[in-house]
């Protein structure tokens, strides 16, 4: 059944509007930046905007540079460490063979008792 509004389907703002109402657009430039997947992303800028010199590529998240032919290497991540690898970076082997043989004779002593 329909109904008698006569404004259903519209927003506010929609209908058409020209230049003269919204006001004149900025010229823009549209830059090319190159990824190191291959994917080329094509953002715009205004004109008089202070251009990047890299943008990050919408489909893989890379960083994306201007240069074509030398796009920039992805950023190295570093693996996450666990506990042991932290204390291996502290301690020689024969740091930790000495605790060892201090915990044991430790335990060896209170076993004893």
């Amino acid at each position: 059944m329909a109904g008698g509004n006569a404004i259903r389907g519209t927003r506010v703002g929609a209908g058409p509007m020209g230049e003269s109402e919204r006001g004149e657009t900025a010229p823009r430039s549209r830059i090319s930046y190159f990824c190191s997947n291959g994917h080329i992303t094509t953002p715009s800028f205004a004109s008089e905007a202070d251009i990047p010199d890299s943008w990050d590529c919408p489909r893989c998240g890379l960083p994306a540079g201007r240069d074509g032919e030398n796009p920039p290497a992805p950023p190295r991540t570093e693996p996450y460490k666990t506990h042991l690898a932290y204390v291996k970076e502290r301690r020689s082997d024969a740091d930790g063979a000495a605790i060892l043989e201090e915990a044991l004779g430790r335990l060896r002593a209170s076993r004893e008792l």
